[in-house]
């Protein structure tokens, strides 16, 4: 269903062509997406972090802090890249409601675009915060692949999992009214690298000059000590060779992680902490 949604809503954008730089698409977007639920002001409780403008459009950084309501628990957490061709670029959807969530990813940004981060409690009460990313002008959904996608494919699904202390503590403790020793006690930052070529369908084979079909991670499923943890749900906005930092428990021992991709590929990886 998710899927559908998001390829639905691509294709629509895309069939309007240059009318994009014209007219924001967030009204439109809001009313597919989310209908006639409102949608809160997340300000004290989202805070994005994302470049003015992004220095290296095919792998720019976004990302957010997101703290649930005072008694209220997150379900999951949406970023929108208003202008991309497909603008709902991922999905974390918590299988454990939680009441704060941190996350980073490498995503392609095609042009200027409003970004938007919504939160949905469990509940149902939506949260959203935005913000505007400015751009180097590289087009990067259509930019040619950094690497031959021949070569690419012999190392698809390969990934590499590390879990550390968490390095933007800080940014938590300006949101959650505790101490930062206490914060650092909660979370630790799990960082995950995906070996994957993010086709986004758009790229030209520079030999072949035939575009090269689209292919990107569909699924990122982890497990934290034997428990499903979150799924993330991707896009073409992924950056080729997709990283995604998130935070975790502090006493995570196993984090177990199933990556699919759109062409039905399959890759597993486990990872364990230090100390355990």
């Amino acid at each position: 269903m998710k899927r559908a949604l998001i390829s639905t809503t691509a294709l629509c954008l895309l069939a309007g062509g240059p009318a994009l730089a014209l007219e924001p698409s967030w009204p439109d977007l809001q009313d597919a997406l989310y209908g006639d639920l409102a949608l809160t002001s997340g300000a004290g409780l989202i805070e994005i972090d994302a470049p003015y403008r992004s220095e290296l459009d095919a792998r720019t950084n976004i990302g957010a802090t997101v703290e649930a309501p005072a008694g209220r628990l997150l379900e999951s957490v949406t970023v929108i890249l208003d202008e991309n061709p497909m603008p709902v670029s991922a999905v974390f959807t918590f299988k454990q409601p939680m009441g704060r969530f941190d996350f980073d990813t490498k995503m392609r940004v095609n042009g200027p675009t409003p970004l938007h981060i919504v939160a949905k409690t469990t509940d149902g009460q939506l949260i959203m915060s935005e913000t505007f990313v400015k751009t180097s002008g590289q087009g990067a959904c259509a930019a040619p692949p950094g690497t031959d996608p021949e070569v690419a494919l012999a190392t698809l699904g390969n990934m590499d999992i590390s879990v550390t202390e968490y390095g933007a503590a800080e940014k938590l403790s300006s949101l959650v009214k505790i101490s930062m020793a206490d914060n650092l006690n909660y979370v630790k930052q799990m960082t995950l690298n995906i070996d994957h070529p993010s086709h986004s369908g758009m790229q030209m084979d520079q030999i072949s000059l035939l575009y090269i079909p689209m292919r990107y991670v569909e699924t990122v499923s982890i497990g934290v000590d034997g428990q499903d943890y979150l799924e993330m749900t991707g896009s073409i906005s992924l950056s080729e060779n997709p990283e995604i930092s998130l935070s975790v428990p502090a006493d995570v021992q196993v984090v177990d992680v199933l990556m699919s991709d759109t062409d039905g590929t399959e890759a597993r990886e486990q990872y364990r902490v230090t100390g355990f």
